[in-house]
């Protein structure tokens, strides 16, 4: 099948070059004139683990292009993605600027049938708008689908490739069947493709969404109230994990939740809400719950240092590990630690980072307001403590002895509980964590 692909930022390039892996065309459009001459010369432009590999292999083989010149590639598309960009606006709600001023450019390009496609997380009603904007210059047959993607930053290939599920919302027999045809090579094992109307589609991605960060905040709800009465919020997620009910996804407590999702899409349902005259009461607690967890560990370190310096942290100097909002990603954007930075830099302290892949962002947003090592262990020099803030997975089995040479104070403060109580304490140091036994 020919695709072609507007956008290529996280969604779009994952996209293209996953649909051109089961031997789809594919052509990716981008206004970035300097990107498009990037990916085309082989230059991948995110971080994605297994993204590369295949980016690589279908350039070569021609199956995956890219241009600037949308006009180029429209008349042999079948299918149209948009996956655009829906930045939040000032009141949270999600702007739909670009993905309604490329309809409004097709409007003006389409001599034929097409299927286009919202890739893009859009809020409801957005396919009706998308579909207005393109009868503005264009009257005949063309089809707007919804269909939501659900990958998560650090798997999103094997996400795509191995889907859960496929939300499709459309109407049409005409573009269900072809969209049936398209996203057969990825469902063989038997996985469900779910049709169902576009308003339906497009309120499952911001529900799902929402869903997984009020599981998170609760947790961290949950961790707070372990703190105050002694309990051990690992031993409450295994209890209540083990439910089925419940399941053991997304129960891990620590300092909130980032990136480009979460964030954005419970804002946008809750604006969404209020334009229907609702109070979402629990996503607004869940935003207001979120807000306060990424400085918590900001108070715990405060309420460390305030028999000593009555929390004042000025002439601090602090080791952080971790800048990407998770681990497997340079995803930057709300990332907890992020909020760390500005909340230490404003009590005074200085700041050494290192993460493996995020810290290029960092310096663009943060410049030289902090210090960036080489390394986790170069971080560590002349710290007076250490905080880690993502999960990084070569952060799980640090060199102790290592650490213990560069931190004499031998001061952690875990936001990611990536260690054991226990061992940390039999190894003396002064270890404190969410939710858990300092």
């Amino acid at each position: 099948m020919k695709i072609a692909v507007v956008g290529t930022g996280y969604v779009g390039l994952v996209t293209g070059t996953c649909f051109a892996e089961t031997g789809n065309k594919v052509v990716c459009v981008d206004i970035d004139k300097a990107k498009v001459e990037k990916l085309s010369a082989g230059q991948i432009t995110i971080y994605e683990p297994g993204l590369e590999k295949i980016f690589l292999r279908n350039l070569k083989e021609e199956r995956l292009r890219f241009t600037s010149d949308l006009a180029s590639v429209v008349d042999e598309a079948e299918v149209i993605f948009l996956a655009l960009p829906t930045p939040p606006g000032a009141d949270g709600a999600a702007d739909l600027k670009y993905v309604l001023g490329v309809a409004e450019e097709l409007g003006k390009l389409l001599k034929g049938y097409k299927v286009i496609v919202n890739k893009s997380t859009v809020p409801v009603g957005t396919a009706d708008k998308v579909r207005a904007a393109i009868a503005k210059s264009y009257k005949g047959e063309f089809d707007v689908v919804s269909n939501p993607e659900f990958l998560r930053e650090g798997v999103a290939v094997d996400d795509f490739m191995k889907p859960h599920r496929v939300v499709v919302g459309t109407k049409s027999e005409r573009a269900q069947q072809l969209m049936s045809e398209l996203y057969a090579p990825f469902v063989r094992q038997g996985n469900p493709v779910l049709f169902m109307d576009e308003r339906s589609s497009e309120l499952t991605k911001y529900a799902a969404n929402s869903f997984l960060a009020m599981k998170i905040s609760f947790m961290n709800e949950i961790a707070q109230l372990c703190e105050r009465m002694g309990a051990d919020v690992d031993m409450v997620r295994r209890g209540i994990g083990s439910d089925e009910r419940i399941g053991k996804r997304f129960l891990f407590s620590g300092i909130g939740y980032g990136g480009s999702c979460f964030p954005k899409d419970v804002q946008a349902l809750v604006r969404s809400a209020d334009e229907v005259h609702y109070d979402f009461k629990i996503l607004k607690a869940v935003e207001k719950v979120n807000a306060a967890q990424k400085l918590h560990l900001v108070e715990k370190i405060k309420s460390y240092y305030n028999d000593s310096t009555n929390g004042n942290l000025s002439g601090k100097h602090f080791a952080l590990w971790g800048l990407a909002f998770k681990p497997n990603t340079d995803d930057i954007r709300e990332a907890p630690a992020l909020s760390i930075i500005a909340a230490l830099l404003q009590e005074g302290a200085t700041v050494t980072a290192y993460d493996p892949e995020a810290m290029q962002h960092v310096k663009q947003s943060v410049e030289d307001k902090i210090n960036y090592a080489h390394s986790q262990y170069q971080a560590l020099e002349g710290a007076d403590a250490l905080i880690i803030a993502t999960e990084w997975s070569e952060f799980r089995t640090p060199d102790f002895e290592r650490i213990e040479k560069l931190l004499p104070s031998k001061l952690i403060f875990d936001g990611r509980n990536l260690f054991e109580v226990a061992k940390m304490q039999s190894m003396g140091y002064r270890y404190i964590s969410i939710g858990r036994p300092q």
